[in-house]
């Protein structure tokens, strides 16, 4: 087994752990809808609100964003990258579904925000021509390797830097998406892979709570 392989499985296991720590106290939650069907949809909620690092960071624009100022509305974090031949697309284009089924006052109260893993190649410009192909009103980061991988570390969504050496390199990463409440707090996990359908039915009571 490789040293890559062998941290890969380490932080998989963490990210099981972080995520099978807070079920039972999440089937005793209240006010946030049925736990048990929430957890059926694939959203995990934490016992805590987990504040986020002051970090800063850059959008799909070249404007500055401190990451623990996502504040006002919800907001799903998706770590991926543009050059990805798979998970990234297809994630992204399942919450461009997703948006079509949610009412109108969910879909207004939640953004879709795209964290770069790949900055090397992940520009300000890059991002913006990528996630404009969707059409969907996403936003993206970016930003310094060291403060992206202590943002992702901070959620418990790691990844595998890539060898930028190596030609058409690919990146390690989960498809988990990280749920951030109007507060600014992280409230909890969308498991992958996602389900359209179910998260349809439960997003809206979460969020039309606090």
């Amino acid at each position: 087994m490789t040293r890559t392989h062998t941290t890969v499985f380490v932080l998989v296991a963490i990210v099981a752990l972080v995520l099978g720590l807070t079920v039972n106290k999440v089937l005793s939650s209240k006010g946030q809808g049925d736990p048990a069907v929430l957890l059926d949809a694939g959203i995990v909620l934490l016992p805590q609100n987990r504040s986020l690092p002051a970090l800063s960071l850059v959008d799909q624009d070249g404007k500055e964003v401190v990451v623990d100022q996502l504040k006002g509305d919800w907001t799903l974090l998706f770590f991926g990258y543009t050059f990805c031949p798979d998970i990234c697309p297809a994630t992204l284009a399942q919450l461009r579904q997703l948006q079509s089924q949610l009412p109108e006052e969910t879909r207004a109260r939640l953004n879709v925000v795209m964290v770069s893993v790949d900055p090397h190649r992940d520009t300000p410009e890059q991002l913006s021509k990528y996630l404009n192909y969707f059409d969907a009103g996403f936003k993206g980061l970016t930003g310094e390797e060291a403060t992206l991988q202590k943002f992702a570390n901070s959620v418990s969504i790691p990844y595998i830097p890539a060898d930028t050496s190596k030609e058409n390199y690919t990146v390690d990463h989960s498809g988990n998406l990280v749920i951030i409440g109007p507060d600014g707090t992280q409230r909890g996990f969308i498991r992958a892979p996602i389900n359209n359908a179910k998260l349809a039915a439960q997003l809206p009571d979460l969020v039309s709570g606090s």
